[in-house]
């Protein structure tokens, strides 16, 4: 510890941090610009000036930048010295000399950093009587707004995009007070993190484009924290509603999770819940009967009491809407939607963190480990964030480094830059096919899935100190680490890639190490649904004839073959689907029945390590069918076995049942605060206190202000009025503190500057030690596949914006996505005297779908690679054996079906 005087009052703090974050994490406003916690210093704005002195007999000073500054054993400044303040108040003064006056239309106003840090250093009047200087705008795709005559030159946009997020089309150009900060050329930001740069830049230069078409001011929103649903990592998000109609999606920060950011597509696939294909009425097969509420439930009831009923759940769907639909069918009669590949990929995934074979690892916790092995999986595309983690642990040993042997601290960014180069840990990755991560990466080898699960096993072996092999690279890099991480996941459909990880930290293990795992899973809720143990699709074909099917919140035309999918569908009496967006399965129902999204309601996922995450319904919609799927399986079950309708019921309600049912999920009550928590007596609003327009929003319908709709399920009201201060983490529904409007603010929230919030990161760690766990048995079949003349195998390739269901439904994501191919080799190529971009044809079962080629110089003559999760490559849900031949002339174009 040293001891900081501030302004002659002494202060413990931690040493070796610089003087701003300090200042910061003590509680004082200290205006600054280009600084961010997750970057670091480069002391290019000059704004965090202060005066620092020798010792208490120095009266005169000197002004240094605080933020390049190191906290020393006993250290003295001053941060309302004279001279600084007026310092400060010359620079953004000079800063804002070419800056326009139009905060009234800028989509910043009202949430901008600039603004606060302009009354925070006391300039009011603008004295520049010149021309300003003018840029042209450049156009950088469907997702950011680019306005580059609002720039201050903070240089963090570029900081984040190239340093942080390893983009390579934004930079800096010319110099001096004369630089632009955009592309070579228009067009569209190649990077997935580039959303970040609105929430980044301190002005209004990088802004959502999204939001511009619907634009509120932050203060007109309704918020609520959220989790992201279009992958398994459950990043924090807050959701904004204006409307009725979500609007904006913005980081949420939690320190074990996502930190200070979000991927693009969980950014901006927000715009699915206002998509035409939502379900907002229920739809009946039979013409000519009421659409009446009452009618309906009724009618659902009554069948469910006359007909055997089998469930089928969903793993994005909530835990308590899975779980009501288990209570509603009873436990043998629920299904989890996968199929037996996938229900044992992720049953093997939970049984490896349960026997905890290896440290369970957190999204940020990967940046804490020096030799990282990825075991098929294209981070980038199938868990995006986690990708950007990996690029921040690849710097860990150089910056260790640095600071043993010139003692530079990890804050100084330019300078750990300067110093590091090109220099990083060992990052080794084996895959089918390139991934944006090669160019960080130690060792690249692209292989069969197989082959590279034989190449796991094969390190293992080496590691093992009873093994009689020679150590390999990566054995041995893994061998020399302080902490060795294994990254694997399901996105290839593989069982032994997971055995062969679990292989390997196990040897680690044998070796005295302390290895980490991080696995990675398709959906939002895959391990919650895991957890559960409940059996795969393939055992409720005994039970499926003449009942009543519910389907919960899934596709199965996505997850099974056409066939196994159609023979689902025509076994039962009557199919019921609830569901918030139309698929194949929702269009082929008996009765649909309309349900809530995340922003429409409340409820419990887990994520890819087995935290569980509460997200918060934003605003109660005007279409009274949009409810929680388990709230309308709750009241269905009441009806069934003739109870009262419990018209209260919320969802701590369900959670104790589901507790006391499946005892895994003790803790699940501890993610969120319960609905009788108040603070001083009151809510926790979810609008800011300036909120405007309640009044005004629904004067076509009635000029008198309604009463607000009560919240039963959280701490939170629906309103502006309640608590004022710092609410508890997991009911933070916006990061707002005086002088500080933009997100900015979240220092005020954390214990330390890039610590935890004030009383912990939300949600709750639910995977522990099961001894008695029964072991996977693993189907270890790693040797090589034998191909026929002109046969391949195929293998999915996954990109951010297309291949994830719900995100995919959003116009500026589906803007992004790319066009169907089949990527194939030179080798191949030849082999089929194909050209790229000719047409080939794919034979699989008896039928034939057509695509055009592209060339993938990289991977293995035996591999074939299609975009999984696309509508034109729905045919595809697994890795298989596929006959391509060049596409000819009466060929029947198949690819609208699913095989």
């Amino acid at each position: 510890m040293a001891t900081l005087y501030i302004d002659n009052r002494p202060y413990d703090v931690k040493e070796g941090k610089n003087l701003l974050e300090t200042c910061l994490t003590l509680g004082f406003d200290l205006p600054y610009f280009c600084w961010h916690p997750a970057m670091g210093s480069v002391g290019a704005c000059r704004q965090c000036a202060i005066k620092i002195f020798k010792d208490e007999n120095d009266t005169a000073g000197r002004l240094v930048m605080s933020c390049m500054e190191p906290v020393g054993k006993e250290t003295r400044i001053s941060l309302d010295h004279p001279d600084a303040e007026k310092f400060r108040k010359s620079v953004i003064e000079w800063l804002m000399t070419n800056h326009p006056h139009d905060c009234a239309v800028c989509d910043e106003g009202g949430s901008c950093h600039l603004q606060d840090m302009t009354v925070m250093t006391g300039h009011n009047y603008r004295r520049f009587e010149f021309p300003k200087r003018t840029y042209v705008n450049q156009y950088l795709g469907p997702l950011i707004n680019h306005e580059m005559n609002r720039c201050i030159q903070c240089y963090r946009c570029v900081r984040f995009y190239k340093d942080y997020a390893g983009g390579k089309d934004l930079d800096v150009y010319a110099a001096h007070n004369h630089v632009y900060f955009g592309r070579e050329k228009d067009g569209i930001l190649e990077s997935e993190f580039s959303g970040n740069l609105a929430e980044i830049c301190p002005t209004g230069v990088f802004t959502d484009k999204t939001l511009k078409q619907h634009y509120s001011r932050k203060w007109d929103f309704t918020f609520a924290p959220s989790v992201c649903q279009h992958c398994s990592l459950g990043c924090n998000i807050i959701a904004g509603e204006r409307y009725g109609e979500l609007r904006q999606i913005t980081s949420r920060y939690n320190g074990d999770v996502n930190g200070y950011f979000i991927c693009d597509r969980g950014r901006f696939g927000y715009e699915a819940a206002n998509s035409v294909d939502r379900i907002y009425q229920p739809a009946l097969k039979e013409e000519n009967v009421s659409l009446n509420q009452e009618y309906i439930i009724n009618d659902i009831a009554a069948l469910l009491s006359t007909s055997n009923c089998v469930g089928i759940g969903s793993p994005r769907a909530s835990l308590e809407s899975n779980f009501a639909l288990q209570q509603l069918v009873g436990n043998g009669n629920y299904y989890s939607g996968w199929s037996d590949e996938e229900h044992r990929l992720n049953k093997a995934a939970l049984n490896i963190l349960q026997n905890r074979t290896a440290e369970i690892v957190s999204l940020k916790q990967i940046e804490q480990y020096d030799s990282i092995l990825i075991l098929g999986e294209d981070l980038t595309n199938t868990a995006p964030m986690a990708a950007l983690t990996v690029r921040q642990a690849v710097r860990k040993k150089p910056v260790e480094n640095a600071q043993q042997n010139i003692n530079l601290a990890t804050w100084h960014d330019a300078a750990l830059r300067e110093y590091i180069q090109q220099r990083h840990s060992d990052l080794f990755i084996l895959h089918p096919h390139s991934t944006k991560l090669d160019e960080i990466a130690t060792q690249v080898s692209y292989s069969t899935p197989h082959e590279i699960a034989a190449k796991g096993f094969t390190i293992a072996a080496a590691i093992d100190a009873t093994a009689d092999q020679v150590i390999d690279q990566i054995a041995t890099s893994l061998l020399n680490a302080q902490k060795p991480l294994i990254i694997t996941g399901t996105s290839l459909f593989n069982e032994p890639l997971l055995a062969a990880a679990e292989a390997i930290v196990k040897a680690l293990k044998k070796r005295g190490k302390q290895p980490g795992i991080f696995i990675t899973q398709a959906d939002c809720n895959s391990m919650g649904l895991a957890m559960m143990n409940v059996p795969p699709l393939s055992s409720a074909f005994s039970k499926l004839s003449d009942s009543t099917l519910i389907i919960l919140e899934t596709d199965l035309y996505r997850n099974l073959s056409t066939e196994k999918a159609d023979e689902i569908m025509n076994l039962p009496k009557r199919i019921i689907v609830f569901d918030h967006i139309k698929s194949t399965t929702s269009e082929k129902a008996d009765i649909k029945v309309p349900v809530g999204m995340f922003s429409e309601a409340d409820g419990t996922i887990v994520n890819n390590e087995g935290r569980a995450q509460r997200f918060f319904q934003v605003f109660v919609p005007k279409n009274e069918w949009l409810k929680e799927s388990w709230r309308w399986l709750s009241l269905l079950k009441a009806l069934k076995d003739g109870k009262a309708i419990d018209e209260n019921l919320s969802i701590s309600n369900i959670q104790s049942t589901l507790v006391e049912a499946l005892p895994q999920f003790r803790g699940i009550e501890d993610a969120a605060l319960s609905e009788d928590f108040r603070l001083n007596g009151q809510k926790v609003p979810r609008a800011p206190h300036r909120y405007s327009g309640r009044t005004a929003m629904l004067s076509n319908e009635n000029v008198s202000e309604p009463k607000p709709p009560q919240d039963i399920d959280s701490p939170m009201s629906f309103t502006m009025e309640g608590y004022r201060g710092i609410p508890p983490s997991s009911v933070t529904p916006f990061f707002w503190s005086p002088g500080w409007n933009s997100v900015q603010s979240i220092n005020k929230f954390q214990i330390e500057i890039g610590g935890p919030l004030h009383d912990g990161n939300p949600g709750v760690r639910l995977v522990n030690s099961n001894s008695s766990i029964t072991p996977i048995d693993f189907e270890q079949k790693t040797e090589k596949i034998s191909l026929k003349e002109f046969e391949w195998q195929l293998v999915p390739v996954y990109h951010i914006f297309g291949s994830e269901e719900l995100s995919a439904k959003a116009p500026a994501i589906a803007e992004l996505t790319p066009k169907p191919y089949l990527g194939l080799n030179q080798y191949s190529l030849a082999k089929l005297n194909l050209q790229e971009n000719d047409m080939a044809t794919i034979e699989h079962h008896g039928r034939a779908y057509q695509l055009p080629v592209r060339l993938r110089a990289e991977i293995n003559n035996e591999v074939a690679l299609i975009l999984f999760g696309l509508p034109q490559t729905a045919f595809f849900v697994k890795p298989v054996i596929i006959k391509i031949r060049p596409a000819s002339n009466g060929i029947t174009n198949n690819n609208s079906k699913h095989e």
